[in-house]
């Protein structure tokens, strides 16, 4: 991992130049040169613009320069769009000009395989010995609102909200989404090939940025991944939340952003477990992504996930109801005095026990202001969701006055009780949809966006940030073997206890053993990656000639290097956990824990943080697995120790954290009873081990 410090390069040149100069600058609507051109004039009456092509002419009412020893002096920013073969002497070009800041447009670079990869980084090394920085190349450009720069292929709304992307059409999509709901950028950097740039410095920037109330992210390769974690834990710490929609839930997905922009995608595992350290909510898909930054951007969190459901009509009430629960939310029963408070304002026929239904109650507008804000009031709920049929009744001239002047009036609510109202409406392009979310309400024309973007949101309060760990200084000497005894005695000596045991060379050797430590004991065959799955364990030996039968028959079926005879443990009360650790290229260690033992492939009940963890955020790990009811004492059976299992996945996780060597460790099963924690088996694999052998 390169760094977890924020980074000290000013980038004031790239998003705010006094200067810009597009070089492949073109009259051609069909040619990139020409938006970046039209876009780059926009800022004329702040900045100096110059167009640069070789061919001279006129490009938009103004005159293009042929080459950059034309300039009437030195450059701060240069976008460069010019072919990828032309591309090494742009960049020598820009820099002689004086380019601070450098936008590269170009594509078929680094992206298309180790040629282009090493002309990239000779370019990047030439850029950073001259002080300047590089975005891109393989990039669509950037924007930024305040300081009237739009260097890009299309315009894109403008707003509070940033985002920083890998991808120029999903960058589109949001930029269109985002328009949906009145709302637009107040940055925009595309990243391509990262080759210089990457997303830890502008996320660090953006931490800083007075206008940006939340930073997007969409990201394929996150290069420093630790770098970046701690960047966005920062940024959430100073108020701007981090929303992020990556790819790698699948096999395709991997491929394509591979061939898309060189890009090594992680693990959604590590991906996550970098989430949950810094506070970053990841998303699925750009729809959900604007959902959520929309709700994020002004107002408190819920406090927890109880919700009040007010509406102007029965079924969107009842619609609601059901899609927040399916979202994990709680529509609890209002009190009978907030009820018989709410009943005194609307007809008999009324609902109020939540979802609360006006009934007819809307004739008067100002129940959609008066009845959120008496709920939210009584404290009873943390969030409302108001729902149905507001931002409509503008179709009449006569009420669109009356509606307007109410919608202005709803915002103040969740800022005079300290809790969220979000608003769903048939018609979220009205003109009090519009007053609402100037004001900081969100508005969504679905109700399960609403709802799911409440549910998001109350996560901030019940799972905050865990914090990104710093790394040890790299233990010494490095491993040079990854057997099974080597891991025990590795995570022996770091406290994690294990059932005693003897190495045999074979069976006079283990029958030795075998009485030393006493009957029943266990046989496990070494040198094999899954002992288990291949028959090279045998549990409850009882005698030796039980043994010898056992000793046999693994010689004869698996010629083991040799065995290790250990004592039984007895499993009756106990619960068989998987802890353990892994690396990622870009994140680093990340520990695991999770049910199963034996079966924990197929249960699939893992919880994942980067490593290493505290004892508290390993135990926390523990708690949160699906099936932690098992620990905590399920079906009368007593409660197993807990706190001893996280010890012992914390100093797992501290063993991983200073071994870069160690690509993976753990102990499977860690047996977990009411006296203690037990390691039953251990395996390590270094980052560079070749061929079979006692770690296998």
């Amino acid at each position: 991992m390169r760094r977890t410090e924020p980074a000290t390069r000013d980038l004031r040149a790239l998003f705010d130049p006094r200067s810009v100069a597009v070089l492949g600058a073109s009259a051609d609507p069909f040619k990139w040169g020409y938006w970046l051109a039209r876009g780059a004039l926009k800022g004329a009456d702040r900045r100096a613009v110059h167009l640069v092509n070789r061919g001279g002419g006129e490009i938009l009412g103004r005159r293009a320069l042929r080459s950059f020893a034309e300039l009437p002096g030195p450059v701060e920013l240069v976008v460069i769009a010019v072919p990828a073969t032309g591309f090494d002497e742009a960049v020598d070009q820009a820099l002689a000009a004086g380019a601070r800041a450098i936008v590269g447009i170009s594509a078929g670079l680094g992206e298309t395989g180790v040629e282009g990869l090493a002309r990239e980084r000779a370019a990047v090394e030439r850029v950073r010995a001259a002080g300047a920085v590089l975005l891109g190349p393989n990039c669509m450009g950037l924007l930024d609102a305040e300081a009237e720069l739009d260097i890009g292929w299309n315009e894109l709304p403008r707003g509070e909200i940033a985002l920083v992307s890998q991808s120029g059409n999903v960058a589109l999509e949001l930029g269109l989404l985002l328009e949906d709901y009145g709302l637009g950028f107040s940055r925009f950097a595309s990243l391509g090939n990262q080759a210089d740039l990457e997303a830890v410095e502008l996320v660090e920037t953006l931490a800083g940025h007075g206008p940006t109330r939340v930073i997007t992210l969409y990201l394929e390769d996150f290069r420093d991944g630790r770098a970046f974690a701690a960047a966005a834990e920062r940024a959430a710490l100073a108020g701007k939340p981090v929303v992020l929609l990556t790819a790698g839930g699948s096999e395709a997905s991997a491929r394509a952003a591979r061939s898309h922009t060189g890009a090594l995608v992680s693990d959604l595992a590590a991906v996550d477990a970098a989430c949950r350290a810094a506070g970053v909510l990841r998303v699925s898909t750009p729809r959900e992504l604007v959902d959520l930054a929309q709700a994020l951007r002004t107002g408190p969190p819920p406090r927890g996930r109880r919700i009040a459901i007010v509406g102007d009509g029965g079924g969107h009430g009842v619609i609601a109801a059901d899609v927040a629960t399916a979202c994990e939310l709680e529509v609890p029963p209002l009190s009978d005095a907030l009820a018989a408070r709410l009943g005194e304002q609307l007809p008999p026929r009324a609902a109020t026990r939540n979802p609360v239904d006006m009934a007819g109650g809307e004739q008067d507008f100002t129940a959609y202001e008066r009845l959120p804000r008496l709920v939210l009031a009584s404290g009873e709920v943390d969030a409302v969701l108001l729902t149905g049929y507001f931002g409509g009744y503008a179709q009449d001239e006569q009420l669109a006055d009356a509606e307007l002047e109410v919608a202005r009036a709803i915002p103040a609510i969740a800022a005079d009780t300290g809790r969220p109202l979000v608003v769903h409406t048939m018609y979220p392009a009205s003109a009090a949809a519009a007053a609402l979310r100037e004001r900081g309400t969100p508005v969504y024309r679905e109700i399960e966006a609403a709802a799911a973007a409440l549910a998001r949101l109350a996560e901030l309060a019940e799972s905050p940030a865990l914090g990104v760990p710093r790394l040890p200084t790299p233990a010494r000497p490095a491993l040079a073997a990854d057997g099974y005894f080597e891991a025990r005695d590795l995570l022996a000596a770091a406290g994690v206890p294990f059932a005693a045991a003897h190495r045999a060379t074979g069976a006079a050797e283990a029958l030795a053993a075998a009485t030393e430590l006493g009957y029943p004991v266990a046989l496990k065959a070494l040198g094999l990656l899954h002992k288990s799955d291949a028959g090279g364990v045998a549990l409850g030996i009882g005698s030796a000639g039980e043994l010898e039968e056992a000793l046999a028959e693994m010689a004869r079926r698996l010629a083991p290097r040799g065995y290790s005879v250990e004592r039984m443990a007895s499993v009756s009360e106990g619960v068989e956990l998987i802890v353990g650790c892994r690396r990622d290229l870009r994140f680093g260690p990340i520990a695991l824990a999770g049910l199963g033992g034996l079966h924990a492939e197929l249960l699939r009940d893992v919880a994942v943080a980067l490593a290493p963890v505290t004892d508290g955020v390993a135990e926390e790990l523990l708690r949160s697995l699906r099936g932690a009811s098992l620990l905590l004492g399920a079906r009368g059976r007593p409660p197993v120790d807990v706190g001893a299992a996280a010890r012992a996945l914390a100093a797992i996780s501290r063993v991983a954290a200073g071994r870069p060597e160690v690509a993976e460790i753990e102990v499977n099963p860690l047996l977990v009873t009411p006296g203690g924690a037990l390691g039953l088996d251990a395996r390590i694999v270094l980052a560079n081990a070749k061929g079979d052998d006692d770690a296998r």
